[in-house]
């Protein structure tokens, strides 16, 4: 395992590129790059990303879901061509920039009922969206959101029962925000999960960075190692929950701690 930062975590504090210059000059080892607007899914400004990001490794994208990803399940032909169309730029854009993975939301449960628990028309979905990430060398990874597609415990092996070749990211804030305990989604996840999403919270339920609140980081770790994680630990927080920009690398310093104490 290994620690990095989320470029979600300068949101309007930096733009994109700069994000990547700032964190390659803190010494954080690898990245999550959060593109933000239909602009930033270009060939353009791959090559834009690409002169900023230095010694950074790119773990992954993460993409606007309210943009189009909803629409990628749309039973409307145009509407879901216009998503696909989307989707396959931005996949091109992560693939020059160097992700492997896409950290992927899905639909938005804005409605009652608005998400089927229809596994098997769900996997068909997901293995239509995987194949177009994975024509550009970058794998799908449904994440844990408590407002969008797996926003509870099961849902992800329910949907592997159909599409065994699902990989998931696992966010300890979404299942804290979803009211479940977080070894649920561990469990569901089992020996399927890409990387994952850190943040702290202090006694007063604020978010906060790794190492300033009350969680305990060290049995998170061994129970992801328990279920056969070895990869990025990403920390990802609002831009608000900290303070200078080397309480970030900081942050990474004490996971990268604990990730050595227990040999991992």
């Amino acid at each position: 395992m290994y620690s990095g930062v989320s470029t979600a975590s300068l949101f309007l504090r930096e733009m994109n590129e700069d994000a990547l210059s700032v964190l390659d000059g803190l010494g954080v080892k690898s990245t999550e790059i959060f593109l933000t607007t239909l602009s930033e899914y270009t060939h353009e400004f791959a090559q834009v990303l690409n002169a900023h990001k230095g010694n950074l490794n790119v773990n992954s994208v993460h993409l606007l879901n309210t943009q189009f990803e909803p629409q990628l399940f749309g039973g409307h032909p145009r509407a879901k061509a216009d998503a696909f169309r989307i989707l396959d730029g931005a996949m091109q854009s992560a693939h020059e920039f160097g992700a492997r993975y896409y950290t992927f939301h899905g639909i938005t449960r804005l409605k009652k009922n608005s998400v089927s628990r229809d596994y098997a028309s769900l996997a068909e979905s997901l293995r239509e969206i995987d194949g177009a990430c994975m024509a550009h060398g970058v794998k799908l990874c449904l994440e844990n959101v408590h407002w969008a597609l797996y926003n509870a415990p099961g849902i992800f092996k329910g949907i592997r029962n159909y599409y065994s070749e699902l990989k998931g990211v696992f966010d300890v804030k979404q299942a804290r925000l979803s009211c479940y305990p977080y070894q649920m989604y561990l469990k569901d996840m089992e020996g399927c999960i890409a990387h994952v999403h850190f943040s702290d919270v202090d006694e007063d339920g604020k978010i906060c960075l790794p190492g300033k609140g009350i969680f305990d980081f060290e049995e998170c770790l061994r129970r992801l190692k328990d279920v056969g994680f070895d990869g990025a630990v990403l920390i990802e927080v609002y831009a608000g929950d900290y303070g200078a920009y080397k309480e970030l690398k900081q942050s990474c310093d004490y996971l990268d701690e604990i990730i050595y104490k227990i040999g991992i």
